[in-house]
């Protein structure tokens, strides 16, 4: 197929394939008449990579899946390079979870003290940030 073909296919532009091509990602072949020429595997390639780039993965974090397809197996993550890539996302979010946790404890008490104004009187946002 042709990359408009591929582009369509894969829901994505004909830049993006390029792209994907300069970076080597997706292998440049060409037909007799100088056209870009793709089969079915690259479309798998394709839907790798964007698998994972949803997934929060960065282009280059995708190239282990890539190369694991590439060498004939039938998943991406079936290699040990994809599965090293897998566990340091898995820590990147770890991490991430961990400091918004912290994140949503202090909001949590800064708006609980604050639903709760010292004595009788109503805040002073509430009376036009006016003191009577």
């Amino acid at each position: 197929m042709r990359i408009g073909e591929l582009a369509a296919r894969a829901g994505t532009t004909t830049r993006t394939l390029r792209y994907y091509e300069s970076r080597g990602l997706l292998p440049a072949r060409r037909g007799t008449n100088g056209y870009r020429s793709y089969d079915e595997g690259d479309l798998k390639l394709l839907r790798q990579i964007r698998t994972l780039q949803d997934f929060g993965f960065d282009l280059e974090e995708t190239r282990p899946f890539v190369e694991c397809l590439r060498a004939g197996h039938p998943q991406g993550d079936s290699c040990p390079a994809s599965l090293a890539v897998y566990r340091r996302k898995l820590d990147e979010l770890d991490a991430l979870i961990g400091e918004l946790t912290a994140v949503r404890a202090t909001i949590a008490v800064r708006l609980a003290a604050a639903d709760e104004p010292p004595g009788d009187e109503p805040p002073l946002c509430e009376m036009g940030g006016q003191e009577l």
